[in-house]
């Protein structure tokens, strides 16, 4: 357990500290080496809170139990940790290949003020790849370290160009690991933007490489799909190479898809035949494989209440994906990011700008006991047989929703983090191709028990 920024407790908290999500970027960039400095316990951690809750995708090169780390001590926080931190860096660099080395510091050398970026800075000039982040877990959570890592890269590593590539676009808002079905998501983002014409710099995982990262000066826009992960590191990038950013809805299925490329396109100066051409496309193809189903669908009256809960990005993409894809009627939809009220109503005032649908419900909560409160005052007293019954219910959420749902007699999905009851590899929602498995996925969950 433990304490919001608006002083309240969280009860089996959704995200992992700022350092938990500074180590998932970092570590999931291509040839690049995570090196921890931190007390114990930290790299152990983050592998299962991390990773084993984004579809037991547990390790890595340099992620789960491989990372290296100073697992510094009490003899470090009297007398100081740097020297420890120098032998960790050089014995990483003599054992693991890396292109570059990223030091991510944690909360005890931060306290003890260990001059990290000193250390670095000798070291660089040395010849050693090496960049840092600081990401105490004391300064926000897991989204706070996703931007740490960019502003790191931006500010470090990322080199100006003299040339632009019009083809060329920049993608964040993706957080790794936090987001369960980042690698399928990221993929999804390359196959819609190919529509347009577009090359998808992705940053992370098996499709990015350090070469794309270190010249994406070259972009001509820098996609944000993303509200709160990665907003402020496109201003930075704006402001250090004057390449502008745009904030497009995640794409989950084909209405918010249309209206991502209708975005990105008119941000791009893309032709408008081209774009709605794009549209077009993707969307009969989309229709074409739906069309079996429609049927079945009507039949067994697939239509469902739904209840949403997940982080900003996932949560609202999936309200849009279930009222104007597959409608349903989205009766209670639960942020689980720890927002001021302010912040609260800029998401809610961005969601519907970009024509996002508005759920019957928004509530911002994290605690699963709030949210079972939440939904049981709209589906109160399940088993009475005279009652408003806003039946049948269907919870989409993480898997700390599954005895919520028993309680409702509802069908179950895990999409949100935490995941612990699905394997995922390259399974993704965004697009097209997306909205057609989350379709399959969802009325597999109601056909489950047949």
């Amino acid at each position: 357990m433990s304490f919001g920024l608006n002083g309240s407790f969280l009860e089996r908290p959704r995200v992992s500290c700022s350092l938990g999500g500074a180590l998932a970027a970092a570590g999931n960039i291509p040839n690049v080496a995570p090196i921890l400095h931190a007390g114990p316990g930290c790299a152990g951690n983050f592998a299962w809170a991390n990773n084993g809750a984004a579809g037991l995708a547990v390790t890595g090169p340099c992620l789960g139990l491989n990372v290296p780390a100073t697992n510094i001590q009490e003899r470090e926080v009297v007398f100081g940790g740097i020297e420890r931190l120098r032998e960790e860096i050089l014995n990483a660099a003599k054992i693991i290949d890396g292109q570059l080395y990223f030091v991510l510091t944690g909360c005890l050398p931060e306290v003890i003020g260990d001059d990290v970026e000193g250390l670095v800075a000798e070291l660089s000039e040395g010849g050693l790849p090496l960049i840092m982040a600081s990401a105490a877990g004391f300064k926000g959570d897991s989204d706070h370290g996703y931007e740490a890592v960019l502003k790191a890269l931006f500010e470090k590593f990322v080199k100006p160009q003299k040339t632009r590539d019009p083809n060329l676009v920049n993608l964040w808002g993706v957080p790794p690991s936090l987001n369960p079905f980042w690698r399928g998501d990221l993929l999804g983002f390359k196959e819609l933007l190919g529509l347009l014409g577009l090359r998808a710099n992705v940053f992370f995982g098996p499709e990015a490489s350090l070469k794309g990262l270190k010249e994406a000066g070259r972009a001509s826009l820098n996609v944000v799909v993303s509200s709160l992960y990665g907003l402020g590191a496109a201003e930075l990038f704006q402001e250090k190479f004057g390449v502008g950013f745009v904030n497009a809805p995640y794409p989950i299925g084909a209405s918010t898809s249309d209206r991502f490329l209708a975005i990105v396109g008119e941000s791009l100066r893309i032709p408008r035949a081209k774009v709605k051409k794009a549209i077009a496309a993707g969307g009969q193809r989309h229709y074409d494989y739906l069309e079996p189903l429609v049927d079945v669908y009507n039949d067994m009256e697939a239509q469902r209440h739904a209840l949403i809960v997940g982080d900003a990005n996932y949560a609202l993409a999936l309200t849009d994906f279930f009222a104007q894809d597959l409608g349903w009627i989205p009766e209670l939809t639960v942020v689980t990011n720890d927002l001021s009220s302010e912040s609260q109503k800029e998401i809610l005032k961005g969601h519907l700008a970009m024509g996002g649908t508005a759920p019957g419900r928004l509530a911002f909560e994290s605690r699963s006991g709030a949210i079972a409160r939440e939904a049981q005052a709209i589906w109160a007293n399940p088993g009475q047989k005279y009652r408003d019954s806003r039946q049948p219910v269907f919870v989409a959420g993480s898997s700390l929703e599954r005895s919520l749902a028993a309680e409702l007699g509802a069908a179950h999905l895990s999409l949100t983090y935490p995941v612990a009851n699905r394997a995922i590899l390259d399974r993704g929602y965004v697009g097209y191709s997306g909205g057609l498995r989350l379709t399959e996925d969802a009325v597999g969950a109601i056909v489950a028990g047949r």
